[in-house]
């Protein structure tokens, strides 16, 4: 586990997307699209190498295999990311789980996990859940 120890904050805000697509146990292309799409275009991930992307989605499909993995995967989160960022991983993860459209159960739990684990205030929860909701929207 100490390889994972040095999350940069990009590789944080990575795995947090790969956790919320992923917490359904059903990784649809149109998540994985929108991932791929939000790195190669926010300014956030700029000087990024994408190619840690497999890496670190590697390390979030072992943390969830662990009895404690997710809480593990949060403290290494939380470690990596600077709070002025948590909002910015909570509207990353809403983009991802509205971008097939249609989210389930257990999508939207995940959501409400990283909202707790990274204290996003609800009010601002909400804007950001509103913007990605129409964001995605279809005709």
């Amino acid at each position: 586990m100490s390889e994972t120890s040095s999350m940069s904050l990009q590789d944080a805000l990575i795995a947090v997307m790969v956790a919320c697509s992923a917490s359904d146990q059903n990784i649809r292309t149109a998540e994985l699209v929108a991932i791929q799409r939000m790195v190669n275009h926010m300014p956030v991930f700029a000087d990024y190498d994408a190619d840690r992307i497999r890496r670190i989605s590697q390390i979030v499909f072992d943390l969830f295999e662990e009895e404690d993995g997710l809480d593990a995967l949060f403290g290494l989160i939380r470690e990596a990311l600077p709070e002025r960022l948590n909002e910015t991983a909570y509207a990353l993860a809403c983009d991802v789980v509205t971008a097939d459209g249609a989210h389930n159960e257990v999508e939207l739990r995940m959501l409400e996990e990283v909202r707790e684990e990274l204290r996003v205030d609800r009010l601002h929860a909400a804007a950001i859940e509103w913007g990605a909701r129409v964001r995605h929207m279809r005709p």
